[in-house]
C-alpha cells in the first residue's frame, strides 16, 4: 500500500508562532490560556503538563486567580480584551495576524454602516472573538442559513479557516437573495487554508482513500474531512495514530494522508509510519 502525502498540510505559521510564544514564557504555573490555544488534543496535554492551565472555552468568562492570561491563535474580541485588562490581567498575545486582518475586516465594514455577515461556525471561538465588537451582525455556516436581510448595506466577512468553495457559494447565495443589497465582501480566508484545501483538491485522483489528521474541533481539519465526502472519496479522520484501523484500507493500494493546521508535526510522522506499516503487513 503506497502513501501519499499532500503537498500542504500541518502547523501554518500562525500556530507555530502562538507555540513559539509559550516558549519564551518562563513561569508556566502564572498563566491560564484564555480557551485552547490550538484546537489539537495532544498540544493541549502537553500545555498543562507544562505547567499552565487551559481554560475551558466555554468557561472563559470565569476568571483565575493567576496574574497572566495567554490569548489563543484564535483572537478574542476587543470587548474581551478590555474585560481582562479591567480584571488586572497581563496579557500575552498570542493571535494569528490573519485573524487580526478579520478582526478589523469586520469592524471595518460595520463602520460603514453595514450589517456584518461572518461566514463561519456559530460558537467557534474565532467567530465569536470577531462578532462581540459588532453593533450588527448575523454568523452564516451554510448557504441554508441565507436569507433576505432587509438591509440596504451589507458587509461579508470569513471566519479564516473557512473553505474556500463554501465561502463562494454562501456569497453568491447572499447576492441572489439581497439583490437590491449594497454588499461588499472582504475575502478573510486564510491562504495556509486554501493551500490545504488545494493540495488535498490535487490528491484526491491520485488514491483511493484520504486519512485526515487534526483535532475534532478544529474547524480547518473538519473542513477538509468535508471536502473528501463531497469528492465522495472514503475519508477518515483521526487525531493520533492509534486510532487507526487495519480494516479500514482492505483490497486499497493508494491511500493520501493530509493534516489541519492545527497539527503537529509529530503526530503526522507517527501517523504516516503507521499507515506504512500497515502497508507492508498487507503485502504478499
Amino acid at each position: 500500500m503506497q502513501v501519499i502525502r499532500a503537498q500542504a498540510m500541518g502547523f501554518c505559521f500562525g500556530v507555530r508562532d502562538a507555540l513559539a510564544i509559550v516558549e519564551t514564557i518562563p513561569d508556566p504555573a502564572a498563566v491560564t490560556i484564555h480557551g485552547e490555544l490550538v484546537h489539537n488534543e495532544s498540544v493541549l496535554i502537553q500545555l498543562e503538563s507544562a505547567g499552565f492551565r487551559v481554560a475551558a472555552e466555554d468557561q472563559r468568562g470565569r476568571l483565575d486567580d493567576r496574574p497572566a492570561v495567554l490569548i489563543t491563535a484564535h483572537g478574542v474580541s476587543d470587548l474581551e480584551r478590555s474585560r481582562l485588562l479591567a480584571a488586572g490581567k497581563q496579557l500575552v498575545d498570542g493571535t494569528c495576524p490573519l485573524v487580526r486582518r478579520a478582526h478589523g475586516a469586520a469592524r471595518q465594514l460595520a463602520a460603514e454602516g453595514r450589517h456584518v455577515l461572518v461566514i463561519g461556525r456559530p460558537g467557534h471561538v474565532e467567530v465569536q472573538g470577531i462578532v462581540e465588537d459588532l453593533p450588527s451582525f448575523d454568523v452564516v455556516p451554510d448557504v441554508s442559513a441565507v436569507h433576505c436581510y432587509a438591509r440596504e448595506r451589507l458587509g461579508v466577512v470569513c471566519q479564516t479557516t473557512t473553505a474556500p468553495r463554501l465561502a463562494a457559494a454562501i456569497l453568491a447565495a447572499v447576492r441572489d437573495q439581497n439583490p437590491l443589497a449594497d454588499i461588499r465582501f472582504v475575502d478573510t480566508v486564510c491562504q495556509p487554508t486554501r493551500d490545504r484545501q488545494s493540495a488535498v483538491e490535487n490528491l484526491l485522483e491520485r488514491v483511493e482513500a484520504m486519512v485526515v489528521v487534526g483535532g475534532r474541533r478544529s474547524n480547518n481539519t473538519r473542513e477538509l474531512v468535508a471536502l473528501c465526502r463531497e469528492r465522495g472519496k472514503p475519508v477518515h479522520h483521526v487525531q493520533s495514530a492509534a486510532e487507526i484501523q487495519p480494516g479500514w484500507f482492505a483490497g486499497q493500494q493508494t491511500i493520501g494522508l493530509t493534516a489541519g493546521t492545527s497539527t503537529p508535526d509529530a503526530v503526522i510522522e507517527a501517523v504516516f509510519q503507521r499507515l506504512c506499516q500497515l502497508g507492508k503487513e498487507s503485502s504478499p
